[in-house]
């Protein structure tokens, strides 16, 4: 294992303080040319003794862990990539309002799902907007938006989005317009007199990795191109005009690893960020993936019904409905990313 000379005295466990785990040395300030006076495994550790006397102990355990090569080859969040198929057979329990509320078990099973699979249920929750936001409170802290914190809403148009009407949506992923698209979606339905409704769920990370597999210059080309989404919104209550900006495919460029899909048809804007020789390679590269999205047997249905509240991972699952008639109340909200995962890790789950 290789290990640089700065980066071993950057990471001495007396760079840190131990009390806040914040960085308390300099890294500015080490030698760029620092050369150890020794250096010697000892006891399952590598000690390294600096100009000046002092001397740092690293465990080869640690070592191992933190080197380039493992990095490359960990997974940063296990996942369970799926089609309607695999979801179904892997029956899933949904989380109990009651339990959930009051055990910390409880919590820990429903995001351990969640990571997994990118969707989570909660079961017998009553059908109030109190209710859900105290459901969704007990996971995460919750995203104020242009949008507030907690919505209500039926198919009155009462905002300037497709979502504010009773027709079809195709799959997507909701805020790809912010420069960092919210994290989680809270959906519960309320009320539904009339029919249809049903939502559309499916995994963009399996779709991505069938796209990987099958055509990778396609996907490589989704991971390199930046491109712009708007959600504009002029009304006499409401004016917004917010632009966000990203590839459609997010990778870990050490590993390769897919962390982030945004894909919405609805919200993109003029594609003036590709040069002219790379925009017919991209629409080719843009249908290829659309295509496994569309596949029926990657599409999974699900009725909400009053007291089945659903979480999704907005960087990972697209979401989408069929038409539907008749008054359909859905109310739900946006959870901030960054406090679902620090609370998996509370846990010593994997993210």
């Amino acid at each position: 294992m290789p290990f640089n000379y700065v980066w071993l005295r950057d990471h001495c466990c007396d760079s840190y303080n131990s009390a806040t785990q914040q960085r308390s040395l300099d890294t500015a300030a080490i030698d760029p040319t620092i050369r150890p006076r020794s250096a010697e495994v000892r006891h399952g550790s590598l000690v390294v003794t600096w100009p000046g006397g002092h001397v740092s102990r690293y465990s080869i355990k640690w070592l191992t862990e933190n080197t380039f090569q493992q990095a490359k080859r960990r997974t940063v969040q296990p996942r369970v990539l799926w089609n309607a198929d695999i979801y179904t057979n892997a029956n899933i329990a949904s989380a109990k309002w009651d339990t959930f509320m009051k055990s910390e078990d409880e919590l820990k099973a429903f995001l351990q799902t969640y990571l997994l699979y990118g969707i989570a249920f909660v079961n017998d929750v009553p059908a109030t907007v109190e209710a859900t936001e105290a459901l969704s409170r007990r996971v995460s802290l919750i995203r104020e938006t242009t949008f507030g914190k907690m919505w209500c809403f039926t198919s009155d148009l009462s905002r300037g989005d497709t979502a504010y009407t009773n027709i079809a949506l195709d799959r997507h992923t909701d805020t790809s317009y912010f420069h960092e698209p919210c994290g989680i979606q809270v959906f519960h339905c309320l009320k539904h007199e009339g029919t249809g409704g049903r939502t559309l769920l499916v995994d963009g990370f399996y779709a991505a990795e069938k796209l990987r597999q099958r055509a990778p210059e396609n996907f490589e080309l989704l991971t390199k191109v930046p491109i712009t989404h708007k959600y504009i919104e002029k009304s006499k209550t409401h004016q917004n005009h917010i632009a966000g900006i990203g590839p459609v495919l997010s990778v870990y460029p050490w590993n390769n690893e897919v962390y982030q899909i945004r894909y919405n048809n609805y919200d993109r804007a003029a594609i003036n960020t590709i040069p002219h020789d790379l925009v017919q390679r991209w629409y080719a590269a843009h249908r290829d993936l659309t295509t496994e999205l569309r596949r029926p047997e990657n599409e999974l249905w699900v009725k909400l019904t009053p007291g089945r509240v659903i979480f999704i991972d907005n960087w990972r699952v697209l979401h989408g409905r069929e038409a539907f008639t008749g008054m359909r109340q859905l109310c739900g909200c946006y959870l901030t990313r960054d406090d679902v995962l620090s609370a998996a890790r509370c846990f010593g789950l994997q993210t």
